[in-house]
């Protein structure tokens, strides 16, 4: 019975998982497009910042990547750390730059950071493989 009960938690958490990735991949969709697209909402927010439009379209290229990679299971765990690191500046914009709420960008970055925790064996795997990798090639 214990072991039952482990495996359908297991499952569930699995499951919920997926549906974390899922909706967190079309926030940074929309995100991204609405970056893209010249939003003038967009335009004026990366307008405070004070770096240049090109960076609107590269904080954009790089929503709508890490959200494409969070649906890809051997890369998810790429994906959520690249939109950590992106919600941790969206974070520190609204704080020290921007000023109003950075609520959103938070809980975003939140939702990400669950799910790199939650695939942390992958990257696990990965330093397992480079490791190996290494001692062949007599790098270590």
């Amino acid at each position: 019975m214990n072991i039952q009960l482990k495996k359908d938690r297991s499952r569930v958490a699995h499951i919920a998982h997926w549906v974390l990735q899922v909706l967190t991949a079309a926030a940074f969709l929309m995100a991204g497009f609405a970056k893209l697209s010249s939003q003038p909402m967009m335009v004026e927010t990366f307008e405070k910042v004070g770096i240049g439009q090109w960076f609107r379209y590269v904080t954009g290229f790089i929503e709508i990547g890490s959200a494409m990679l969070l649906l890809v299971p051997r890369l998810t765990s790429v994906g959520a750390a690249l939109l950590v690191c992106t919600m941790t500046g969206a974070v520190l914009a609204h704080l020290l730059i921007l000023g109003g709420s950075p609520v959103a960008a938070l809980v975003l970055g939140c939702f990400a950071a669950v799910i790199l925790w939650g695939r942390f064996a992958t990257v696990r795997a990965w330093f397992a493989f480079a490791r190996a990798r290494a001692r062949r090639w007599r790098l270590t």
